[in-house]
């Protein structure tokens, strides 16, 4: 059986919309690399400076994952090279590997802070190109998610509808707008319908990733060393997918659109019968869902629209199973960030399989994914 990595990385190289975006039109404001007076190097995107790599983006490829490149001449190619990737995958017993960005932000957030939005609109452009051209054209065991502009929904569906045609397979949205771009709408407004309905219509799914958004999580303290402090933040992130999945069973979006599938990546599945065990209480409690006429229960939205990403968690992947059900959950390697269980991810599989069936077992690791990505895999 196929092994499916649901939430990977690429790290995208210095080339990426430097060779892609016009200089003339928009001089330096373009994504760049820049060398630093101490001889570290930053990226720069319309003027702003932004880290070289995310807190831990590769980790997993240095001996000290708690480590970080200084320039990107270190960054391990396994990162940002489609063949040393493959082989890396090889090493890791990995079949198909589904990308997130990077340096784009987890959910394309970098961009949907540029000011200009023809600069955000060929900033993202170029990144999907980039995803197609240089990694799954390489090999259909990547799998290719797009991006979106914010500025406007229209230029946002477009661009789906675009993507979609030259190969992408699912739709990244920042799952806070509001909070990213100056005047965009929250995401439970009526002015995304467009959006739901290419997405349905093009049975794509959305992906909100976890740290998108780092006012969602609790601040490390300011006295914790450097490595205490990326600890911290590895045990926040997953956690800040809370309020998102909250929102969105409450929103009504699923309601309105009772076909479209939504992947929370890197959300871990131990937090998940929690949510909705929750959920369901507060509005059974306060007689919330006969009042405000919901079709089904929150976690019953949860259950006929919603997806959540296991990697390392062994504890809560059984009872996930029980109380949401297998064909909820995806499994990942987390490649090649610092918290990944590469290159042990078979020793991982094994622990956690010991828990499931193996009908579970197998929509985890492979049939879930494979549905959801229209992937050449037949049970």
């Amino acid at each position: 059986m196929p092994i499916v990595s649901a939430d990977d990385h690429v790290i995208e190289h210095p080339e990426v919309w430097t060779s892609r975006i016009s200089r003339s039109r928009f001089s330096d404001r373009v994504p760049h690399l820049q060398r630093q007076p101490d001889g570290s190097e930053c990226w720069m995107v319309e003027g702003n400076r932004l880290p070289l790599l995310g807190t831990g983006s590769a980790g997993a490829l240095r001996s000290d994952r708690s480590g970080e490149p200084r320039r990107f001449e270190e960054v391990p190619a396994q990162a940002w090279k489609p063949l040393q990737r493959l082989a890396a995958m090889d090493r890791d017993g990995i079949d198909y590997s589904v990308l997130y960005p990077s340096v784009a932000g987890v959910a394309g957030e970098t961009f949907a802070r540029v000011a200009d939005p023809e600069l955000e609109l060929a900033c993202v452009r170029a990144y999907n190109d980039f995803l197609i051209d240089e990694w799954a054209a390489v090999s259909p065991r990547f799998v290719p998610q797009c991006l979106i502009p914010l500025a406007s929904i229209e230029s946002a569906v477009a661009e789906i509808r675009r993507a979609a045609k030259r190969g992408h397979k699912a739709v990244i949205v920042p799952p806070v707008p509001d909070r990213l771009r100056e005047g965009a709408p929250h995401i439970n407004e009526l002015a995304y319908e467009p959006l739901w309905n290419i997405c349905e219509e093009l049975d794509l799914p959305v992906c909100f990733h976890a740290g998108s958004l780092p006012q969602l999580e609790l601040a490390p303290y300011a006295g914790l060393s450097p490595r205490l402090t990326e600890a911290m933040r590895a045990i926040t992130r997953p956690a800040g997918i809370t309020s998102i999945i909250s929102n969105f069973i409450v929103s009504r979006i699923a309601e309105r659109h009772p076909k479209l599938k939504v992947i929370f990546g890197e959300s871990t599945v131990g937090l998940v019968p929690y949510i909705l065990e929750v959920a369901d209480y507060a509005f059974v409690q306060r007689g919330l869902q006969r009042q405000f006429n919901y079709d089904l229960t929150l976690s019953d939205i949860f259950r006929r629209n919603c997806y959540a990403v296991s990697w390392y968690d062994n504890a809560g992947i059984r009872q996930t199973c029980d109380y949401v059900g297998a064909k909820n959950i995806l499994w990942a390697s987390d490649f090649p960030l610092a918290t990944s269980t590469w290159p042990d991810s078979r020793s991982f599989i094994s622990r956690f399989s010991e828990r499931l069936s193996e009908v579970q077992r197998q929509r985890v690791l492979c049939y879930n994914a494979a549905e959801l990505y229209k992937l050449d895999i037949k049970p």
